[in-house]
């Protein structure tokens, strides 16, 4: 089984983190923020995976903190998860719809970080507690970045900021089952170096 905990204590976030790349079991997730919530639950349906957050931040300044540090645990967890990275396809890519909007997510788990964001939202606030939309952008580029991958995330279009989100977040999830899934022809690491 490819899983890991992540436990990160801060004077800002105090989170718990597991991840399992290999039990389809849906987890139970509490971030403080209940959008943040439905969108890594749907990580977790779509990819496939079983995800477990339990994150007490500093709610009362803003979601920032948590967002960031939530991005950090689920980076170093996919990292851990994927060892040296032998026999997984190492590439995923994925579009998809929601309602009327379009989103494409391409990911190499490359060892390498490289991070593009080309994503504009109709409205600048989302979800009950109004959280600023630039914040999940944050959260894909410090994740990215704690997993050591490339990450290409474009929104083609959409004008609710809902389903612009929701669309982004399931093709992340199905790029990454993509990536992790056993490859059909590479047995050792796919790279022609022999090491990522």
């Amino acid at each position: 089984m490819r899983e890991t905990k992540i436990v990160r204590n801060t004077s800002e976030t105090q989170i718990t983190l597991s991840l399992n790349l290999d039990k389809a079991e849906r987890g139970k997730i509490q971030t403080g923020s209940g959008f943040l919530d439905h969108m890594l639950d749907l990580f977790q349906v779509h990819g496939g995976f079983c995800l477990n957050v339990e994150c007490h931040g500093d709610v009362q300044v803003d979601m920032h903190h948590s967002v960031e540090d939530i991005a950090i645990c689920l980076g170093e967890a996919l990292l851990q998860c994927l060892g040296d990275k032998k026999g997984i396809e190492r590439y995923g890519f994925y579009f998809v719809p929601m309602d009327e909007a379009l989103a494409r997510v391409c990911i190499d788990f490359s060892n390498r970080i490289g991070i593009v964001w080309n994503a504009k939202f109709p409205n600048a606030m989302v979800g009950a507690e109004n959280m600023p939309v630039s914040l999940f952008e944050h959260f894909f580029k410090t994740l990215g970045e704690n997993a050591r991958m490339n990450l290409h995330v474009e929104l083609f279009y959409g004008s609710d900021n809902h389903h612009c989100l929701e669309a982004i977040f399931k093709a992340f999830a199905r790029a990454v089952a993509m990536a992790v899934a056993p490859s059909r022809n590479v047995k050792g690491v796919p790279s022609s170096k022999g090491t990522l």
